[in-house]
């Protein structure tokens, strides 16, 4: 149970950097080029890598590949709602709540009986 607390803590971590390089860009680097908005992106999803690497390691000394990846799929939906709400200014609406219960589900049909 340590080791997928820690492993859902690093990818959560992990998610909110990238959602800032995949999507950061839109909002604080729009007036650049593509290229330089593309290598300053690459520049903080270094720091992503750093997180989610080692969030992948330990979650799979206790979860299966599959287990892992509907986790961190879970977990990127629930980072990119608040992120894109209160970083990025989108507008978040039912849907996306609705999206999150189906996801809540698919893990739980992943890790049934386990």
């Amino acid at each position: 149970m340590v080791a997928f607390f820690r492993t859902s803590v690093l990818l959560a971590l992990s998610n909110t950097v990238m959602t800032l390089a995949w999507y950061g860009h839109l909002r604080w680097f729009k007036a650049w080029p593509w290229i330089l908005a593309a290598l300053a992106s690459w520049g903080i999803a270094f720091f992503e890598y750093m997180l989610q690497v080692p969030a992948n390691r330990l979650g799979h000394q206790t979860m299966s590949i599959v287990q892992l990846k509907v986790l961190q799929e879970a977990i990127s939906l629930a980072v990119f709602v608040p992120v894109s709400a209160l970083v990025l200014k989108e507008r978040v609406g039912w849907d996306f709540a609705l999206s999150g219960v189906f996801l809540v589900l698919a893990v739980v049909f992943a890790f049934r009986g386990r």
